[in-house]
């Protein structure tokens, strides 16, 4: 093997590897699988709670979230869910979606609250953002949400 083949074999085994590692699901600090959404021209991370234990943890406890960061929740069967803000620290918009992600209405929540916040009809996600996200993008009901069709076969 030539000085050139061997540096050409190992660019292939680095590129290989780099590309094997984007084909991984990108995981959150909580150990929350992530994924990319997009609605409009805006493109959100969001960790993914697809399993119940998940699903009961949402961000409490958190303190901050990136301004283009969210949760999505997505959940076992499409039905009015309802949501939360026991001891969750932040002020957060909900948007429940339909499975296609289309928005059928967005909640705003306040902190440390038991109030419920519903699905105005059966919802099969939910996207938590910080408050007014939704409203300062000019986002409501009847807007489609790209990128979670194939997420509905995550939950556990």
């Amino acid at each position: 093997m030539t000085p050139f083949s061997s540096r050409l074999s190992a660019v292939a085994l680095c590129f290989g590897g780099l590309l094997a590692g984007l084909a991984q699901p990108a995981f959150s600090d909580a150990g929350m699988p992530q994924a990319e959404l997009t609605i409009g021209m805006y493109r959100i991370v969001a960790e993914v709670a697809a399993t119940q234990e998940d699903r009961m943890r949402g961000l409490m406890q958190r303190k901050s979230m990136p301004p283009s960061r969210g949760m999505l929740f997505v959940f076992t069967e499409q039905q009015r869910h309802c949501m939360w803000m026991k001891n969750t620290l932040l002020p957060l918009s909900v948007a429940f979606m339909d499975e296609s992600g289309r928005i059928l209405n967005v909640e705003d929540m306040q902190p440390q609250t038991e109030d419920s916040h519903c699905a105005a009809r059966p919802a099969r996600f939910a996207l938590e953002m910080n408050l007014g996200w939704f409203r300062e993008k000019g986002l409501s009901a009847g807007t489609k949400v790209g990128g979670i069709d194939r997420l509905a076969v995550q939950v556990r």
